[in-house]
């Protein structure tokens, strides 16, 4: 590849995937964006619009060398990195589709055209931030915002008086969430003409069933499956307490959920790119009900993939950035069976057990002994206090504190894996002790790969 490629909002699990790519191919980066997530860098939040800063990356890019974008960044990066590919003449996702996928409410009407089957019934919330909540709604609820991403403010609400009470807002939440909705609103009025307002909140009837994860890409006319990751809650809630990796979903139900990704993604005119479709899906009456799309790689997962399957989704990220077939980046020798990331969590939110509930983060001699036991670990660490840790509490129900990643040879080899590195790191570990000991997360071996640049494909991709 000539030049160099610039990569927007990189922080986190982009940070370190880009920056090992660059070790291993001597691929060359820029990196410009703002961490919404630590201060000072989010204070740039108060003067932030996409068009200022697209057409000064596009006044920059000739001197700087750049001849490719990407971003998997889902509030601002991904759909600033559209605009600008679009402006130079770059490859990229068409900004109208990134739009269209990120306008949660947009998105729900044009899946009831296209896909009806997988949808769930939805509305706008019927008053503005801070209003009472109105009268005639049918309980329980799902209540989330139009335009957000990390499952900010998403809630089942069960009265009229919670929903009221959740959707209260101070001077200042207010001021942040219309800060992360405007820069959308502003383009999303030109690209989207007949999409309403972002600046919402929206309601959808709440689906009881589990939750998955299909990541594919789009290139030359089709619409590939990456693979599906099964996402497994905490018991009793909506937080993610590990996404699994292979799936334990039936082939015939992945080509489904794939059936309509496509159906999708062709409707939004999203003709390039990654995609993530999360999806939940009901055994027992067999319903496939879609939750979002996701126009940008899910970064959480590629070490996953990278892990069990040996393929890099840096490296078809910066091959789809250079127009290049990303079916071909090269491959490496798998290093497990099956692969976990693993949230830890805090869902004790009663300020006079704060201190007390929340762990400490691991210190230097405790990360120490981590890398010496698990030297193909990955750890990140988020560590709050403050106004930030009681907002993570309002907004999310709960407080992330630490996410690993490990591998195995099978679930009990990982679950042993799990269980001893947790014990380093004194954090409880994220199982549920009743769903692995009653076989409900049991997975067998997966075939080895003799050749790591030609795994064996799952049967339902074989059809693509």
């Amino acid at each position: 590849m000539t030049g160099k490629t610039l990569l927007l909002f990189n922080y986190d699990w982009d940070a370190d995937g880009f920056a090992r790519l660059g070790r291993d191919t001597g691929a060359r980066f820029d990196s410009r964006g703002f961490d919404l997530f630590s201060f000072p860098s989010n204070a740039h939040l108060v003067l932030f619009d996409m068009d200022r800063m697209v057409n000064k990356l596009a006044r920059q890019a000739k001197d700087q060398g750049w001849t490719a974008v990407a971003s998997q960044h889902e509030q601002f990066g991904a759909l600033t990195a559209a605009l600008l590919a679009d402006k130079m003449g770059w490859p990229g996702t068409p900004p109208a589709a990134v739009a269209a996928c990120q306008h949660k409410l947009y998105a729900r009407e044009v899946l009831q055209k296209v896909c009806p089957e997988a949808n769930t019934q939805f509305q706008r919330l019927p008053c503005a931030y801070g209003d009472p909540a109105p009268t005639g709604l049918a309980y329980p609820t799902f209540v989330k915002p139009i335009k957000a991403a990390f499952s900010v403010l998403a809630k089942v609400v069960r009265t009229q008086d919670e929903l009221h009470r959740f959707t209260r807002f101070g001077a200042y939440e207010l001021w942040v969430i219309k800060r992360l909705v405007e820069p959308f609103e502003r383009v999303a009025k030109r690209l989207l003409p007949l999409a309403s307002t972002a600046h919402s909140m929206m309601l959808e009837t709440p689906v009881h069933a589990t939750q998955y994860c299909l990541d594919g890409i789009v290139h030359n006319g089709q619409t590939r499956p990456l693979g599906v990751v099964d996402a497994v809650m905490y018991p009793g809630t909506q937080a993610f307490m590990r996404f699994d990796y292979p799936s334990k979903l039936a082939a015939d139900i992945k080509a489904r959920a794939l059936d309509i990704a496509t159906r999708f993604l062709n409707a939004v005119g999203f003709t390039y790119g990654m995609f993530n479709m999360e999806f939940f899906y009901d055994a027992a009456t067999d319903k496939l009900t879609v939750i979002e799309f996701n126009p940008r790689m899910a970064s959480q997962f590629a070490d996953l993939y990278l892990r069990v399957d040996g393929i890099d989704l840096y490296a078809m990220a910066l091959a789809l950035a250079h127009g290049q077939d990303p079916w071909a980046a090269p491959r490496i020798l798998p290093t497990a069976n099956i692969a976990t990331s693993s949230v830890y969590r805090v869902f004790d939110d009663q300020a006079a057990h704060l201190t007390q509930s929340i762990p400490p983060m691991p210190s230097a001699a405790q990360l120490a002994e981590l890398r010496h036991k698990f030297s193909d670990h990955l750890l990140l660490q988020f560590p709050k206090a403050g106004h930030s840790l009681a907002r993570d509490f309002k907004w999310l129900g709960s407080y992330r504190y630490g996410i690993l990643h490990l591998g195995g040879r099978d679930a009990s080899d990982l679950r042993a894996r799990l269980d001893a590195a947790s014990a380093v790191l004194q954090w409880p570990v994220p199982y549920a002790d009743s769903a692995l000991h009653a076989g409900a997360h049991e997975t067998s071996a997966r075939p080895d790969h003799a050749n790591p640049l030609t795994p064996p494909a799952p049967s339902w991709k074989l059809s693509t």
